[in-house]
């Protein structure tokens, strides 16, 4: 980046230099994204607030217009990876700070099916949103999905699918669960191109997420009824 780009950003105030990464973000400027991450820190913000401020909000305005068709795919993933460029600096400093997280999520494709892209874009606008992401990747038998599960304690489990003929896998994974009496102790959420929520429902799972926009707000949404069952049960 030039020096006269970074005395730019350094002349913004806060609220102009948050606006502006949200703008970064979107546009997929990854090096201007890490400038203004580290200026907010130089600035005395806490790493939580310059997450949640200038990197969340920034992919949330992201997530709607992906959802709307005003983004497609590539352009939403430039705009994730400038987001994990941001997370890079913040990560190690919301551990030493033990900020809140939205909730952890284990997400992986299905055994049989090698498909990425759609479940790598899940995977970041989920942690673009606050959440903790486990993406153990592709081809996963029921045994990965467990190993995973037991080593990070999730409350998601995303399974994807891009193959009719891996779809039925999924049952697989949730039977498993069941067997094991484990079902209810998480929530599954499924996705891919040949998914509907009459399949979701027949196999088990608690809901089926359109694109990754979809799967953000419907974790968001279980995340918040589980706290508040947490709160009354208490």
């Amino acid at each position: 980046m030039s020096d006269e780009g970074e005395l730019d950003l350094r002349s913004l105030n806060d609220e102009e230099l948050t606006q502006q990464i949200h703008d970064d973000l979107y546009d997929g400027l990854k090096e201007e994204v890490e400038e203004g991450v580290h200026i907010l820190l130089e600035r005395g913000w806490t790493p939580y607030k310059v997450l949640t401020e200038a990197l969340v909000e920034g992919m949330r305005i992201v997530g709607i217009d992906f959802r709307d068709g005003i983004l497609f795919v590539p352009e939403v993933l430039l705009a994730a990876n400038s987001m994990k460029a941001g997370m890079f600096i913040l990560r190690p400093l919301l551990a030493e700070t033990g900020a809140p997280r939205l909730g952890k999520m284990v997400i992986g494709t299905v055994k049989g099916d090698i498909h990425d892209i759609g479940k790598n874009l899940v995977a970041m606008m989920m942690e673009g949103a606050g959440f903790e992401v486990i993406n153990i990747g592709i081809n996963n038998p029921v045994e990965k999905y467990l190993e995973a599960i037991a080593e990070h304690q999730p409350d998601i489990l995303g399974m994807s699918a891009l193959l009719t003929t891996t779809m039925p896998y999924m049952k697989v994974v949730i039977d498993t669960l069941k067997e094991k009496g484990m079902r209810d102790d998480y929530i599954v959420l499924v996705g891919g191109a040949p998914l509907n929520e009459e399949f979701a429902k027949a196999v088990g799972a608690d809901a089926y997420c359109r694109d990754a926009a979809v799967a953000v707000e419907t974790a968001k949404d279980f995340m918040k009824r589980k706290h508040n069952q947490m709160a009354a049960s208490a």
